[in-house]
């Protein structure tokens, strides 16, 4: 017999849900292996036809009213694990290729051959509309890469094409975690639960290091699995239909924060099996990926999207640290008279920062359709942002004339 998968599908009032079930049976190539964990936040229009009295099928069927959010939904479903030995991690709208089943196990099995013990498959899955399906599927697979610390402090990130993809055999090392495409072990159920008391923002970054520390590798899969629908602006969502989410989001912010150390904050929290693993620790994960959560830095290496791991060269704390870029913002607002009324060919206008010894921090040169957009703005405001290990203090605006070259610089300080 086959080895199982349980695909685990946490569905919220989602009509792609059973398109999605019948594309996923459909593409495998032995659609007898799966068997489904389906946490069904649904209304009393909803139903699962036939699936619902399917043996394949496990279902803990919610009335979306009582439903306490994404994360909680996912941990009911692992409750649902019966020693599969792989395990599809997915959302509730998605399309598949052919033989996904085998590619992904394929991949896998590569993977242990090389060495990794317990390595997941994970990425953002490019886009499908359900309205054009098929026509209008990306063919190019996604990789993670860094965006920015969010003001809570958890990581985001954005999906980039993975470029050479033809060329590659096998997958490449990743940084981070997605919760709509994550194939790996069965077991991962087990080790690395779900979280009830998250809500939703925040808990990718919080799998990705915990995964980690349990001694799993993270890995984005070369070739195209599955696709995903991202436009989604009018479906129900949890957060529309339950006015105390807000409440719910910021007691999970305040846990990741604890777990995750952000800005160095102490852990008090007992967090049991929902915790850290032994296997590594979150330093590791953070030498590993060019992150460091308590000082919300990131390495130029994985700013630049380098695979990981990161290159090690540093031999104490201090020279750890000193590696690290930290987001800096400075906005640009000019007053009517600071714009010269009698010159009308501006070529480009030098914006700088520079930091408390006056270096360099920054350059941007405004010019063509960007600079006139500035210029016509009634405010003149402009926010900038980028990384650097040191922080701005002054900002420069230089305009430049085509006829008179430089003009009158201005400079002030940056507001903290």
């Amino acid at each position: 017999m086959a080895e199982r998968i349980f695909v685990q599908i946490a569905a919220y009032r989602d009509s792609q849900l059973v398109p999605t079930i019948a594309d996923c049976l459909a593409r495998a190539a032995d659609p007898h292996r799966l068997v489904f964990g389906i946490c069904w936040q649904r209304d009393d229009s909803e139903s699962l036809g036939d699936y619902a009295r399917d043996a394949r099928f496990r279902i803990i069927a919610v009335d979306y009213r009582r439903s306490r959010g994404p994360c909680w939904a996912r941990h009911r479903i692992q409750s649902l694990y019966d020693g599969e030995a792989y395990t599809l991690h997915l959302d509730s709208h998605h399309r598949f290729v052919d033989g996904w089943d085998e590619i992904c196990i394929g991949m896998v099995r590569d993977l242990q051959k090389a060495g990794v013990a317990k390595p997941i498959l994970t990425s953002y899955a490019p886009p499908y509309r359900p309205q054009e399906d098929p026509a209008g599927r990306e063919t190019v697979p996604l990789r993670l890469r860094f965006r920015k610390f969010a003001i809570e402090g958890p990581v985001e990130v954005i999906p980039e094409a993975i470029d050479g993809f033809a060329t590659l055999t096998a997958p490449i090392p990743a940084r981070f975690f997605s919760a709509h495409l994550a194939f790996t072990l069965g077991r991962f159920c087990q080790d690395v639960p779900h979280d009830p008391r998250l809500y939703f923002f925040g808990e990718e970054p919080t799998l990705a290091v915990r995964a980690f520390t349990h001694g799993y590798d993270l890995f984005h899969p070369h070739r195209i699995v599955l696709w995903h629908h991202y436009g989604r602006d009018t479906t129900p969502k949890h957060w529309g239909d339950h006015e105390q989410w807000a409440f719910h989001d910021a007691r999970s912010l305040q846990r990741i924060r604890q777990l995750l150390r952000i800005d160095g904050t102490r852990c008090e929290i007992d967090f049991g099996p929902h915790g850290l693993g032994t296997a590594r620790s979150l330093r590791d994960y953070e030498v590993y990926a060019g992150i460091h959560y308590g000082l919300r830095g990131v390495s130029d290496y994985a700013l630049q999207n380098h695979p990981p791991p990161e290159p090690i060269d540093w031999t104490d704390e201090p020279q750890w640290c000193d590696r690290f870029l930290r987001e800096q913002r400075f906005c640009v607002q000019l007053l009517p008279r600071d714009v010269p009324s009698d010159v009308d060919d501006f070529d480009f206008w030098y914006v700088g920062a520079h930091s408390q010894d006056n270096v360099e921090l920054f350059r941007h040169d405004l010019q063509g359709a960007e600079l006139d957009t500035f210029l016509l703005d009634q405010t003149r405001r402009r926010e900038f942002v980028f990384h650097s290990p040191q922080f701005v203090k002054s900002w420069t605006v230089w305009p430049h004339s085509a006829s008179r070259g430089w003009l009158e610089k201005i400079t002030r300080q940056a507001v903290g």
